[in-house]
């Protein structure tokens, strides 16, 4: 996860490079729109650092994970809970097998992408498929990390974010680094397959792109009317 968030904002500043590094008009609209602000009511607004862009964090494979150990579901969940809220983040769990699950999983993408109407579905319930949109969840509903308070003065950590980090690898080591790939978009990882969610994936980017060539031509219009006004 810490990998992929690196990752995905790397991305995120190189797509903003991009878009505004040959036109200055370009550069401050773009920036404008892509400048994300939290409202004044949102839960813990003073103690969480969010990502500069709407973030949806997915958990496929539901079908799966619903069978794991209830300790170890507790502590994913707590912890998948704690990063979305911090970052400011969306998170929903899903899988292809089931068809209620990826209709609200689109309903959400397409509400973060093109700002259509979001469902009424909330589900806190580490039992159930976590479905929380951004803003829907809190420090005080996320509770501390799921450790003894003897454990957690043991681990030293210097931030939230650490202590989950630290608590959560407890339980599950993390890979050595020794054999990670250098992955440059982890949207393209096998190990993070899943088809249908792919599909939309790829749709979304195919919109993105002729988003950004119809911006694009539209700020080229705008320099030739100011130039002959």
């Amino acid at each position: 996860m810490e990998k992929l968030l690196q990752v995905t904002g790397a991305q995120v500043d190189k797509v903003f490079t991009e878009l505004v590094k040959s036109d200055t008009k370009a550069n401050k609209e773009t920036r404008q729109r892509g400048a994300r602000t939290l409202p004044k009511d949102y839960p813990d607004r003073e103690l969480i650092d969010p990502f500069p862009v709407p973030l949806l964090i997915i958990g496929s494979k539901f079908d799966i994970f619903q069978d794991f150990d209830s300790e170890k579901r507790k502590v994913i969940c707590k912890t998948l809970r704690f990063i979305a809220h911090y970052h400011g983040a969306s998170l929903v769990f899903t899988s292809s097998k089931t068809e209620s699950l990826m209709s609200k999983t689109r309903s959400l993408i397409n509400h973060l992408a093109f700002g259509t109407e979001r469902g009424k579905s909330v589900s806190l319930d580490q039992n159930k498929p976590l479905l929380i949109p951004a803003g829907m969840d809190s420090l005080g509903q996320i509770g501390s990390p799921p450790a003894s308070d003897a454990d957690i003065g043991k681990l030293q950590a210097k931030t939230p974010l650490d202590l989950w980090k630290k608590v959560y690898e407890r339980l599950f080591p993390p890979q050595s680094t020794s054999t990670l790939k250098d992955i440059k978009d982890p949207a393209k990882d096998p190990q993070y397959s899943e088809p249908e969610i792919d599909a939309m994936r790829a749709q979304k980017d195919q919109e993105l792109e002729q988003y950004k060539r119809n911006a694009s031509k539209s700020w080229k219009g705008m320099d030739l009317d100011s130039r002959h006004s």
